[in-house]
C-alpha cells in the first residue's frame, strides 16, 4: 500500500515532495512572510504493520539547525497520548522510522495544542467561580486575544504564552497553571488567589498557531521583538496585552516558551536592563533557587548568556516589563527534546511534564509571596 500524507488542518505544516510506497520525502513550509521554519505537524494514512520511513529535508537552513541532533519526533494515534519515534539526523535531513500500529498516525515537532483545545480551555475556565474573562483585542486575522483573570489580592501577576506559536509546550503549561489555580481544594491556589490578581493569556499568537508557524504572526513578525514599539499594523497582539499591563501594573510576570536546542528547563531574566534594582535581582535569583528545590525538572546550569549591564534588548517582553514596571519578570524555557537530567525515553519532554512544571512554578510563587 502507498501511504498518504496530509497537513490541511489546524497547526498543520508539511510539504510532500515525493512518496514511494511507505517512504516519503518531505520539507517544511516557511512561516508566512518570513524565513523561519522548524515546526511540522502532519498525519500519515497507512496500514498497521507498514514500515514507515519519513525523511524531512532542507533542515540545515531551518531556524535552529542545532535543535535537530539528539531530537526525536513526537507521534500519536489518538491525538491525546504523544510518544517519541525512532529519529536520526544527518546532513540536513531528519529521518523518522516507525512500524505502524494503526491506520492513522499523527507526527509533530511537539505535541500540538490546537486552537479548538484553546477555546475549550478558555470556555471551561471562564465558567469557574471567581474567574473573569476579557478579550484584550484581536489578532491581524481577527482572532481574540483571550485573557482570564482571577484573584482578589494586590500583587499583579501576568502569565502569557505562545508568542512563538510553534512552542506548543507553552500552552500545555498554561493548561496546567489554570487547572491548579481554579481548583477550589488546592491550598496553594487558594493562597495565591488571596494574595494576587492573575492576568493569564494562554495564547498570544492565535494566527501563527492555526497556520502552523514556528515563530511569527500573520505578518511574519516575531512578537517577542515588538514590546518596545508594538503597532496595530504589525503586532496588535502585543499592543493590546501591553496596554492592559499598563492599566493594571505588573509585579510578577512569566513569559512561557520552548527551546529547540537546550535539553533542559531554565529561565532567562532581565539582568541587563538600565534600571535594575537589587530587590528585583534578589527575588529573581530566589525564585530560581526555590523552583529548583520544588521540582527536579528545573535547573540553573544551562541557559542563555546574560546581557551586560545596560545592554538588555528592551524589545523583548521580559526585559521590557522589568524595566517598564520594576517587575520580577522571566522567560521560562522548556525543551523540545528532553530534560537530560531526568530523561524519559518514551515521551521525552511532554504535555504532562509541562503541566506539572506549571504547578511547581505556582507553588514557588506562593512561597515567594
Amino acid at each position: 500500500m502507498t501511504i498518504t500524507i496530509n497537513a490541511a488542518f489546524d497547526s498543520g505544516n508539511i510539504v510532500v515532495d515525493s512518496i514511494d510506497g511507505t517512504n516519503a520525502r518531505l520539507s517544511i513550509r516557511k512561516d508566512r512572510e518570513s524565513d523561519f521554519f522548524q515546526w511540522f505537524h502532519f498525519r500519515v494514512a497507512c496500514s498497521a504493520g507498514d514500515a514507515l520511513e519519513l525523511a524531512i529535508g532542507g533542515l540545515e537552513a531551518s531556524a535552529y539547525p542545532d535543535g535537530w541532533p539528539g531530537y526525536a519526533a513526537c507521534a500519536s494515534y489518538d491525538r491525546e497520548h504523544w510518544f517519541r519515534l525512532d529519529t536520526s539526523y544527518d546532513a540536513g535531513t531528519l529521518t523518522i522510522r516507525h512500524t505502524a500500529e494503526g491506520d492513522l498516525l499523527w507526527v509533530a515537532y511537539f505535541a500540538p495544542y490546537s486552537m479548538e483545545r484553546h477555546h475549550d480551555l478558555v470556555a471551561s475556565v471562564a465558567e469557574c467561580e471567581g474567574v473573569t474573562y476579557r478579550c484584550l483585542g484581536t489578532s491581524l486575522e481577527g482572532q481574540p486575544i483571550d485573557c482570564l483573570e482571577m484573584g482578589t489580592g494586590d500583587v499583579q501577576v501576568w502569565l502569557y504564552a505562545r508568542q512563538h506559536p510553534g512552542e506548543s509546550m507553552a500552552e500545555w503549561w498554561m493548561e496546567g497553571a489554570l487547572e491548579k489555580l481554579t481548583d477550589p481544594a488546592d491550598p496553594h491556589a487558594r493562597s495565591l488567589r488571596q494574595k494576587c490578581r492573575f492576568h493569564i493569556v494562554p495564547n498570544m499568537n492565535p494566527d501563527g498557531s492555526r497556520r502552523g508557524h514556528l515563530r511569527t504572526n500573520f505578518a511574519g513578525v516575531n512578537l517577542n521583538r515588538e514590546w518596545d514599539k508594538p503597532s496595530a499594523e504589525r503586532s496588535p497582539e502585543v499592543l493590546c496585552v501591553r496596554n492592559a499591563m499598563d492599566e493594571s501594573g505588573v509585579d510578577w510576570a512569566m513569559d512561557i516558551h520552548g527551546d529547540e536546542a537546550i535539553p533542559a528547563v531554565f529561565v532567562a531574566g532581565f539582568e541587563g536592563i538600565p534600571s535594575v534594582t537589587v530587590k528585583q535581582s534578589e527575588n529573581y535569583q530566589t525564585f530560581q533557587k526555590t523552583l529548583s528545590s520544588n521540582t527536579p525538572d528545573f535547573q540553573t546550569r544551562l541557559g542563555y548568556a546574560v546581557s551586560a549591564p545596560g545592554q538588555a534588548n528592551l524589545s523583548m517582553s521580559t526585559t521590557q516589563i522589568a524595566e517598564r514596571f520594576g517587575a520580577v519578570s522571566m522567560t521560562l524555557e522548556m525543551p523540545f527534546k528532553d530534560n537530560d537530567d531526568l530523561p524519559d525515553s518514551a515521551q521525552g519532554w511532554s504535555p504532562e511534564r509541562s503541566k506539572l512544571l506549571a504547578h511547581a512554578c505556582l507553588v514557588t510563587l506562593d512561597q515567594m509571596l
